[in-house]
């Protein structure tokens, strides 16, 4: 008998069934067919194209329709660094620091004229004189607007009443504060004024005389250049024009009857003709007004402009 003795285990069991060999069977609406032999093997081609490990690898040479921009981690195998704004490459391979594209490049050009009129003034010197030119700039259009576009002026006595109101009671004035209205200048030079504006005007130097005063008034246009102003014994206002030999009565909603025979100094009265570009101003509050009646007509030279606006006090703003 021998010494060695066998590791390998028991063999075996010749009684002992073998498991048989697993069987494939496809599903109803499979694309495969089942294998003809007891064992499975895949088919020769697969339904979809995988890609292949070749195709997953990156390109070895850059796409000239991509242009990665400088200093691109993700590019740094395939697209070797460039100078910014020149295309060239950087000497050494390597990426320019941080910083080094925004002080490559062209400078800023700031918004702010200053800055570009005066690139060495201090930011607060900057900062005042920008200050200092917007105020001068928005007085030098005030002063523009007043002389040849809109000006404003206060009504100073009752001769306007009750379409314009004064603050005067010793005057006669029936209003708490004084109207402040706006006149067109520039209405004047596109054509003359028509009958029923109401016109700031230089006084003619009779006024002065006759009234007691002068400067600037504000009267309502009665008669035009050529024509003839009459006034009846009850205060109503007749008009002749250049070529007629009749007068009309003017039609003056503004006035009331009260208020026209209150005004019995000039009942009966006609006055000259009107000469060219000339214009007959009368007041509504005909009894307190100093016009044309007592010093003529104005030159037209001396119209500044019409009235068409109140703009104070609140409850009387409106148009006229």
């Amino acid at each position: 008998m021998s010494d060695e003795w066998d590791q390998k285990g028991p063999g075996p069991d010749e009684n002992e069934e073998t498991p048989a060999e697993p069987t494939f069977e496809a599903p109803a609406d499979s694309p495969y067919e089942a294998p003809a032999g007891p064992s499975y093997e895949p088919p020769a081609e697969d339904p979809v194209d995988w890609p292949t490990s070749r195709d997953w690898r990156r390109p070895s040479e850059p796409n000239p329709s991509h242009d990665p921009y400088p200093g691109d981690p993700y590019s740094h195998e395939l697209y070797p660094p460039r100078q910014p704004y020149s295309g060239e490459d950087y000497q050494g391979g390597s990426y320019p620091p941080r910083g080094v594209l925004e002080s490559s490049g062209p400078a800023h050009r700031s918004r702010d004229p200053l800055a570009r009129l005066f690139p060495g003034l201090p930011h607060g010197m900057r900062v005042a004189l920008d200050w200092i030119l917007t105020i001068a700039g928005a007085i030098l259009i005030v002063l523009a607007l007043k002389q040849w576009v809109v000006n404003p002026y206060r009504i100073p006595s009752s001769s306007m009443e009750p379409t314009l109101n004064c603050a005067k009671p010793a005057l006669g004035c029936e209003g708490e504060s004084s109207d402040r209205v706006l006149a067109c200048r520039i209405c004047l030079d596109f054509g003359p004024p028509s009958r029923g504006d109401i016109v700031v005007f230089n006084t003619p130097p009779k006024a002065v005389n006759k009234c007691g005063e002068g400067g600037t008034f504000v009267k309502r246009v009665i008669g035009l250049p050529g024509e003839t102003v009459k006034e009846d014994d009850n205060g109503n206002i007749l008009i002749r024009g250049p070529t007629s030999n009749k007068f009309v009565k003017l039609k003056e909603p503004y006035i009331t009857p009260a208020r026209r025979l209150a005004d019995s100094a000039h009942f009966g009265m006609q006055w000259k003709k009107i000469p060219p570009n000339d214009y007959f101003m009368m007041g509504d509050n005909r009894a307190q007004s100093c016009d044309s009646r007592s010093w003529g007509p104005v030159p037209r030279n001396k119209l500044i402009g019409t009235v068409f606006f109140v703009y104070w006090p609140p409850d009387r703003i409106g148009f006229r």
